[in-house]
């Protein structure tokens, strides 16, 4: 019964609202999830071949990045409302959103990992042979992954925020919850959806900083190397 009251006196921490809303917390963090994933996935692949223009025809770097700096200074309600003729109501219409917000961060951080590569790599490599594919792939890329990890991680954590802004068109995973408790001040419903959204960014960052040392093991025998040498 005790735990029933906290519904009653609408506390802040409310285990029955754990209890009874379970499913409607798991369809949300869900959403919240694919929502988020669909947007950096596309997020990347837009951005790469931008990326990739930026720095091998430097005359289009300046407006590529000007234009992803543009579009990330429009309100989001302002850009939904832009999207809404194309997409209707739909999630399609927060993914895009979303993935233009993200091409800001993608672009400039493959752009500057990717200028970063030391010059004596390239020259060695091409010397062996290697073509402008090969090369891309074996040498610049792999040398410029920190730059390139470090960008998706803000990237991820902005975008599983940003998806919350969605809720104005019904698509914003566990910012449907927040906007649908607000109006009569829900306090477990605001606090349980806003926790779950920072755990969220967390795990993420934590698993894709797991996946940048699986994919960069040389920058931990430098971390260890130079600690060795003090």
């Amino acid at each position: 019964m005790a735990g029933r009251d906290c519904l009653v006196t609408n506390d802040w921490i409310c285990g029955e609202y754990l209890r009874s809303r379970s499913q409607e917390l798991i369809d949300a963090t869900a959403q919240h999830i694919g929502i988020t994933a669909a947007a950096v996935a596309i997020g990347l692949v837009v951005a790469f071949p931008l990326a990739l223009l930026a720095r091998s025809r430097p005359r289009f770097a300046g407006p590529v990045l000007g234009l992803t700096t543009v579009l990330y200074t429009i309100p989001s309600l302002a850009m939904f409302s832009l999207l809404l003729p194309f997409f209707g109501l739909s999630a399609a219409l927060v993914v895009t959103g979303l993935v233009l917000y993200s091409l800001t961060i993608l672009v400039r951080n493959m752009v500057a990992g990717l200028e970063a590569v030391p010059a004596e790599a390239r020259e060695a490599a091409r010397g062996m042979g290697y073509g402008p594919a090969r090369l891309l792939w074996e040498v610049e890329l792999p040398l410029a992954l920190p730059a390139l990890m470090a960008g998706l991680r803000i990237a991820t954590v902005s975008t599983v925020a940003l998806t919350t802004v969605g809720s104005i068109v019904g698509r914003g995973g566990l910012g449907n919850l927040i906007e649908d408790a607000l109006p009569s001040f829900f306090k477990a419903q605001v606090l349980t959806a806003s926790v779950l959204c920072v755990l969220l960014a967390v795990a993420a960052d934590l698993l894709l900083l797991g996946v940048q040392r699986l994919l960069t093991p040389w920058t931990r025998i430098r971390a260890t190397g130079t600690g060795g040498a003090h």
